[in-house]
């Protein structure tokens, strides 16, 4: 099979749905410093199915709230703007990344799955390394994978000639991507946060999530992504034929000022978390 082009990527980059109206609208609420929670909740209720979503995510117990939020006021006045925000993306996403993604044998649900663990793992290890984003770390976690949805097609004609060269060169999955195809998931989801105006920060950390001392923007923000993804894939939840051979980044540790022991311990302050169902199972009734 030849590798498929520049033109392809581009092509199915732009048929994937733009961002919601609703979505774009609250981005920029939770940016206006003059904008109450009232308005969040007047731009939120316009869609039932998106407010439904939100108040599931909001009542995990990733947040931890004490008492069920009943609102997006609520949701809003409690969690804060910021938080609101990033929950919005992932109830925005959460259809896209719920496909089934045969090409990465991942069955329908594990995507979504693997995206929602990544984004609070990197927000959890935002919050252990002290930086200040913690809702950017988890946004870039649930998007990092978001290139596979575009990759997927491609995938499911190379899926054997992928795992030929991993197996047999003991290389690292995005590097069979990039021999087999012409790109690899990562460069193509940078693209799709390019076509969603999303920060550029945001769109560098996509592009460079395995490899984080490549990042150009913001090294500290990569390597929280990239740290996340390896736990998750570490945990098993929702990886594919990628999680062969992840390797951690011995300098995304440097960065983070961490050892080797502190992913075992962030392993074990997750597993309580990620037991709550309610963080994955936000597409259905």
């Amino acid at each position: 099979m030849g590798k498929i082009s520049l033109d392809d990527i581009v092509k199915a980059v732009n048929d994937l749905p733009a961002l919601p109206a609703v979505v774009i609208k609250v981005m920029k609420l939770a940016e206006d410093p003059n904008s109450t929670a009232q308005d969040i909740n007047n731009v939120l209720t316009q869609d039932q199915a998106m407010t439904a979503k939100v108040l599931k995510l909001a009542n995990s117990a990733f947040y931890g709230f004490p008492r069920r939020i009943a609102t997006i006021t609520d949701a809003t006045v409690f969690l804060g703007f910021k938080t609101i925000k990033s929950i919005v993306m992932a109830a925005s996403v959460s259809d896209i990344l719920n496909r089934e993604m045969s090409g990465y044998a991942l069955e329908h649900g594990e995507l979504w799955k693997h995206s929602q663990c990544v984004a609070m793992a990197a927000r959890h290890i935002a919050r252990r390394v002290k930086f200040a984003q913690l809702d950017l770390a988890y946004t870039s976690g649930l998007l990092h994978d978001i290139g596979k949805v575009i990759l997927n097609n491609a995938m499911k004609e190379s899926y054997h000639e992928v795992v030929a060269k991993v197996s047999e060169g003991n290389i690292d999955f995005i590097e069979a991507e990039n021999a087999v195809l012409g790109f690899n998931h990562a460069l193509v989801g940078s693209k799709v946060a390019e076509k969603w105006n999303l920060p550029w920060e945001l769109v560098d950390t996509i592009a460079h999530h395995h490899y984080p001392e490549k990042a150009k923007v913001n090294p500290v923000l990569t390597s929280i992504v990239h740290l996340a993804d390896a736990v998750c894939v570490s945990m098993g939840i929702g990886i594919g034929i990628d999680g062969m051979l992840y390797a951690v980044s011995a300098e995304a540790l440097k960065i983070l000022k961490m050892e080797e022991e502190d992913i075992y311990a962030i392993i074990n302050e997750l597993t309580d978390i990620f037991s709550d169902e309610q963080s994955f199972l936000v597409n259905q009734k």
